[in-house]
């Protein structure tokens, strides 16, 4: 994406929504991987911290329309989540590139494909739609902590893709850190409505790590 804009004299605004933005240290490599990135493509880097707990249809324009893209932050619990979803459904609509996996497959599922208060399953449980649910494997896991899937997993790139363009590879290795994935039972539905899958884990789960809209200009969001 910076890479678009590469120009030293050039300044790009990226909106981090998030919930812990009043402490910046919690996204203290989000925004390291900006100073860098910015300096890798010569590119100003400006990041406005956006609290996504406050965020709704009163304010989601005066936050966000003056943007040139928007990272929503990964984050477990409640708390903030609405917003996250309201950011990704406005930077979508509005071709504002935009990152953020699980939250962008919740407002996908509810605003494209229509199912109505889809969401995650460590949300809201009882939902019809869980399109983002527990690992299979964690789903008799007690112990908390070091139990999640962790560490580097290997994805496998679709050729073609925006992820295989990014890393010009098909066959890559990421850090993951999380118990929640996309329900791979919805997945010909969000496909069938425009959604791409771009990278799937290497297991024979297939889980998925990436996903895009082709006909946007940056709408790219990973699991790990």
């Amino acid at each position: 994406f910076l890479q678009r804009h590469k120009n030293p004299k050039h300044r790009v605004r990226i909106g981090l929504g998030g919930k812990y933005v009043e402490l910046p240290d919690a996204y203290k490599s989000i925004l390291e991987a900006f100073i860098h990135a910015g300096a890798e493509n010569e590119v100003k880097v400006e990041v406005l911290m956006i609290h996504s707990e406050y965020l709704d249809e009163t304010n989601l324009q005066d936050k966000l329309s003056g943007l040139d893209g928007v990272l929503v932050a990964p984050g477990f619990g409640e708390r903030g989540i609405e917003g996250k979803i309201k950011a990704i459904q406005y930077v979508r609509e509005h071709k504002i590139p935009c990152l953020g996996m699980q939250m962008a497959v919740i407002e996908f599922a509810r605003h494209v494909v229509g199912f109505e208060n889809a969401n995650t399953a460590e949300v809201n449980p009882n939902s019809l739609y869980k399109v983002i649910d527990l690992m299979q494997e964690q789903k008799h896991v007690t112990q908390k902590g070091g139990t999640m899937r962790l560490g580097a997993q290997e994805v496998e790139l679709k050729q073609g893709s925006l992820a295989a363009k990014i890393y010009g590879a098909t066959q890559i290795r990421e850090r993951h850190r999380h118990r929640y994935e996309v329900n791979n039972h919805y997945v010909p539905q969000l496909e069938a409505a425009g959604l791409v899958v771009g990278g799937v884990s290497a297991g024979r789960e297939r889980l998925v790590e990436t996903i895009e809209i082709p006909n946007h200009p940056w709408f790219f969001a990973c699991q790990f």
